[in-house]
């Protein structure tokens, strides 16, 4: 299992990353490759991703830990990946948002396609450092 982490300072408050955070339906404008995503009930999130020229659709189970300003969630089926988002208040306009993820790379590239070992995880860093930026203009422009 392989884990990455990469954080982004925002400049808003936490309570507005954090609401940000919480819009699922909004994510196809900051995540690349996430053509569709809706909120179910009960914490759970569909996701339609297009990757490596395929499609496919995602069941994520979300959970909190509001007090700490942690988010956390997992797929329910293939691919098996888990991860967070972490809030940290900076100042009172000011958030750092630490993404974690873990992920077995051969189900990576077996689920998404691409190039195997050093060069997968490269490419899986790139796509989280852009998505957080992504996020951080999103969040910034007030949406």
């Amino acid at each position: 299992m392989s884990t990455l982490e990469q954080h982004v300072d925002v400049g808003v408050p936490i309570g507005e990353a954090w609401e940000s955070l919480h819009r699922v339906e909004n994510y196809p404008r900051f995540v690349d490759g996430l053509r569709d995503a809706r909120t179910r009930a009960e914490g759970r999130a569909h996701l339609g991703v297009e990757a490596g020229g395929r499609s496919r659709e995602f069941e994520a189970e979300v959970s909190d830990r509001e007090g700490e300003h942690v988010m956390e969630w997992h797929t329910t089926g293939a691919p098996d990946l888990t991860g967070s988002f972490s809030l940290q208040s900076i100042d009172e306009n000011r958030t750092r948002i630490q993404a974690r993820l873990e992920y077995e790379p051969g189900t990576i590239r077996d689920t998404f396609g691409g190039p195997k070992g050093f060069a997968q995880a490269n490419a899986i860093e790139r796509l989280v450092r852009s998505d957080l930026e992504h996020f951080k203009e999103y969040v910034e422009q007030g949406r």
